[in-house]
Formats: C-alpha cells, sequence, structure tokens
C-alpha cells in the first residue's frame, strides 16, 4: 500500500519526496545541508553527480510503502529511465534546522 506524499511524517522527508517527484532540481538542493553528504549500497558516493543521474537526469520517482523512525526511514518502489523499478530503503538525517544533512539509499 502506498503512502501519499502529504501523508509522510517528517516533514524534511516530505519535501526531499515530493521534489524528486516533482524534478524539482531547485526545491531538493533547497532542502540539503551545504555539507550533505550520502550513500548508495553502503558506498559513499559524490552527492551532485548522484541525484544528477539516478534522480533528474533519468527521471527518478518514488513510491513510499513503508515509513519508520519518525518518517526518517522509508522502503519505496523507486523508478528511474536508467534502471526501471526497483524496491529500495532510505535513511534521512535531519539537521536541527531541518535540512536533510545526510541520506543513504540501496535495494531493500
Amino acid at each position: 500500500m502506498t503512502i501519499q506524499t502529504s501523508k509522510l511524517t517528517d516533514p524534511a522527508v516530505r519535501a526531499f519526496v515530493g521534489a524528486v517527484n516533482a524534478h524539482d532540481r531547485d526545491g531538493f538542493m533547497a532542502l540539503l545541508a551545504p555539507d550533505a553528504t550520502m550513500a548508495d549500497d553502503g558506498s559513499e558516493r559524490d552527492l551532485d553527480e548522484w541525484i544528477d543521474r539516478e534522480i533528474f537526469s533519468s527521471h527518478g520517482h518514488m513510491e513510499v510503502d513503508n515509513e519508520s523512525r519518525g518518517g526518517r526511514d522509508l522502503v519505496a518502489r523507486y523508478r528511474n529511465d536508467a534502471w526501471g523499478e526497483m524496491r529500495t530503503r532510505w535513511h534521512f538525517e535531519v539537521a536541527e534546522d531541518g535540512k536533510i544533512s545526510r541520506f543513504e539509499t540501496g535495494q531493500a
């Protein structure tokens, strides 16, 4: 069962999913702390390069199936033009100012 984006618990994560699905790169970047980091399948990645390739140039889209840890851990069906659809897990760390300082993703 998919959770509507507007119903996601954590405001930063809700905005992240909304920006991905709207293909709103500027909105997405505004959600991240200046020194934000990320990992994919356990490997550190260059944030700008990864989001270009995996989200914006390949039309990424998230459908959230499950959330836990106050909305900061998600299981979602993620699809893009490069890889098709896969079941993924997402973990978010959100700073006190509400900016996402780190996210990690990988196959679930």
